[in-house]
Parts: structure tokens; sequence; C-alpha cells
């Protein structure tokens, strides 16, 4: 027995102990750690929601030509700044300012027309009253010559010729009559600025106005040009897209999330993120707007069939977008397409957020009073056109001559 003791004391020699002693702290130090993590995780990173599956997206606004034409010049070009209202191409504008000078002249055509049907009507007013006054007179010498008859003072040839006389002077008033009221409709309950073909004149120049306008594409809104596709001297045709605008102030990030990520995750949850761009130590603030109406395999040009029978569940993603500050953006600008590193904290309760909208969210005022200068041109060309004597109030008045009583009274 003395030799078996002596035999396992010579075994425990001085590298075992240390074997064992370096064994001993490594499971020590990783129990140690384990319950590191384990009370992290319990009281600090279960409230957390991790993803490096995050990019930046933002409005990528197409400029486009309303009108067909050659392009003479470029006033952008990739990477370059532009302000809202800024002339980014121009068109050649020979065809649409021809246009525009036909349609001025057509204006006036029709405002000067449409003066001679006002014009017109007190000239047949003044003929219906003159025949009037004929069918009057006839109408007394026929009855003169009808008492005189009965007397034997004149023949029956003078009372057939007065009677003529009354029929003539009767088929001219009725033809003046007819000839005012064919008029009078050219110009019922409206004025010289009113009427139809006038209107329509001026709409055919409001219409080649603005085409002779849109020669000249302009930024709807300030950003930064990308993807320019258009060259000098190329035919471009409405619709074209010719280049990009990217607003770098509306812009926002999509982090997509893991279906088993989303059960603690809502809107208005604080974000913090992070960007490759300019690493760990730049951190912006943002919260959560809102969720994807569906995965994005669900909007993929080629949607999944899982009804075949050789079917392999997939774990989806479902984008959530996160708004950052704006402030902050300034300070570090990001660019659409980088990557992003966004960390949102569950724990805290969630910020109230106006999911309606009440006003518009994005818009511009490049189009606005647009119509202006073309509405100077024509009340230039009305005040050209237009006598200053002319009643431009409503000048179609009912006919003031009776035909049917003058008729009946002249029946004998």
């Amino acid at each position: 027995m003395l030799k078996h003791l002596n035999s396992s004391l010579k075994a425990n020699t001085p590298k075992q102990l240390n074997q064992k002693k370096a064994l001993f702290i490594f499971t020590f130090s990783l129990i140690f750690i384990s319950l590191i993590y384990f009370f992290y995780w319990l009281f600090y990173g279960r409230y957390f929601e991790v993803t490096d599956n995050a990019y930046v997206a933002g409005n990528i606004i197409p400029i486009s030509t309303q009108v067909t034409g050659n392009v003479t010049k470029l006033n952008a070009e990739d990477t370059q700044f532009v302000p809202e209202g800024q002339s980014l191409i121009e068109l050649d504008p020979t065809d649409s300012l021809v246009n525009l000078e036909q349609a001025k002249a057509n204006l006036a055509l029709a405002l000067r027309q449409t003066q001679q049907y006002f014009i017109n009507n007190s000239q047949l007013q003044a003929v219906v009253q003159s025949r009037q006054s004929d069918l009057q007179k006839t109408k007394i010498d026929l009855q003169r010559r009808q008492t005189a008859i009965r007397r034997g003072a004149i023949s029956q040839e003078e009372l057939t010729h007065a009677q003529d006389n009354f029929n003539v002077a009767n088929a001219a008033l009725l033809q003046s009559q007819a000839q005012w009221e064919a008029n009078i409709a050219l110009t019922h309950k409206t004025n010289i600025i009113n009427h139809p073909h006038v209107k329509q004149a001026m709409a055919a120049l409001r219409k080649a106005y603005l085409d002779y306008i849109r020669n000249t594409i302009r930024a709807p809104l300030s950003g930064y040009v990308a993807r320019r596709a258009v060259q000098i001297g190329q035919r471009v045709t409405p619709g074209q897209v010719l280049l990009a605008i990217v607003p770098l102030n509306q812009i926002w990030v999509d982090a997509n999330f893991k279906e088993k990520q989303l059960s603690k995750i809502q809107v208005g949850q604080s974000v913090v993120l992070t960007a490759d761009i300019y690493g760990s130590k730049i951190k912006y603030n943002g919260y959560i707007s809102g969720f994807s109406a569906g995965t994005g395999s669900a909007f993929a040009l080629l949607p999944p069939q899982n009804a075949t029978g050789n079917w392999i569940k997939v774990v989806q993603r479902l984008p959530v977008r996160i708004l950052v500050d704006e402030k902050e953006l300034k300070a570090h600008p990001l660019r659409i397409g980088l990557s992003m590193k966004v960390t949102v904290d569950t724990y805290r309760q969630p910020k109230k957020i106006n999911m309606l909208t009440r006003h518009s969210l994005y818009k511009t005022t490049i189009f606005n009073n647009l119509m202006v200068q073309a509405d100077h041109i024509i009340n230039e060309i009305v005040q050209e056109n237009v006598l200053k004597t002319t009643d431009l109030k409503v000048a179609g008045k009912e006919p003031f001559i009776n035909i049917k009583a003058i008729n009946n009274h002249a029946k004998f």
C-alpha cells in the first residue's frame, strides 16, 4: 500500500497541476462569461432587436418631357446639386413658338368675328325698325284706299297696288326679323369675352403657351442629379425619362427584420442606427414609422409558389420603415443604398404618431402660376382687337316687335 501511495504522489507532477489549474480557470471563466451574458440578456439585451439587413432609401424623382423636341442645352450633370426650379434641360422652341403665334392670330380673328356678331345685332335691329315703319305706312295707305274705294274715289287697281305694297312690306319685315333672330342666336346670353368661339381660341392659346414654356424642363424639387440619359441634339418624346433628381432631405431606412423579430416591434419605437460609411462612432436617432404591407418575396416580380410539393420553408423578412432625425442627416448626409445597422428599443413606450395624412407629404411649386403670362398675353390681344365703344355686355335681347299682332291686324 505504501508503494501505491508513493506512486500516486509521484504522478502529480508540477506540469499536471498546472494543467488542472488552467482547466479550472477556463471552466470558471466560461461560466462567468455565460452568467454575464445571461444577465445582460435578461436585463438589457432581450429588449433590443438588431439587424444589419438595412439600407438607406429615398425618393428618386424621374424627370421627363411633356413635349416633343430636340435637346439644345444640358444645364445639369450627374452628382450636381440643383435647387427647385432650376433649368435642367432646354429643347428647341421653334415649332412651339410658331404654334403660339398662330394661336395669337386665331384669338385676334375670333375676337373680331365675334365683335361683328354684336355689331350686326344693332344693324339688324335698325333694319327691323325700318321695316316696321314701312309696314305701318303701307298699312295706313291701304286703309285710306279701302275707304276711298267705297266712295268710288279710286279704282280697284290702285287698291290692289296698295295691298301688294302692304304684303311686300310685311314680307320684308318678316325676313329682317328672321335675320335678326338668327344673329341673336349667335350672341344670346353671352358677351365677346365669354363667347364660345373666343373661349375656344383662348384655350388654344393657353395650350400653345404651355407647350412653349415646357421646352424648358425644370427641377421639381431641390436635390442631386442622377442617371442622366440624354444627350445634346437627341430628340425626346413626352413621357421619356431623361434623368432623375434625388432629394436627400427625403430619405429613410428600410430595415428587413425576420418574422420572429417583429413580435415586439411597434410603430413609434426608438431606433439607433449606424452607417458603414461613417463607422460605429456616428450614431443616428430615429423611430419606426410603419411596416410594409407584405414581405419582399410577396412583391417580387416572380412571387414564390408555396403550393408545390417540393416546398421548403424559408424565413421571411418584412421591411420596416425608419425615419431618421433631420438634423443628424444634415450633419452626416447619407446616400440612397448605403448599408445601415439598426437597433430597435422595444422596452420603452413607443411615442404616439398620427398615421392619418392630413396634408401633402411632398409637393412642388414650379407648376404654380403657369397661366399668368398666358392670361397677360390674352388681355393684350383683347385690348388690341376689341373696339372701345363696343358693348361687351349681353347684346342678344329678345325681339321687341310682335309680328303676329301686326299680321292679324292687317288681315281684311
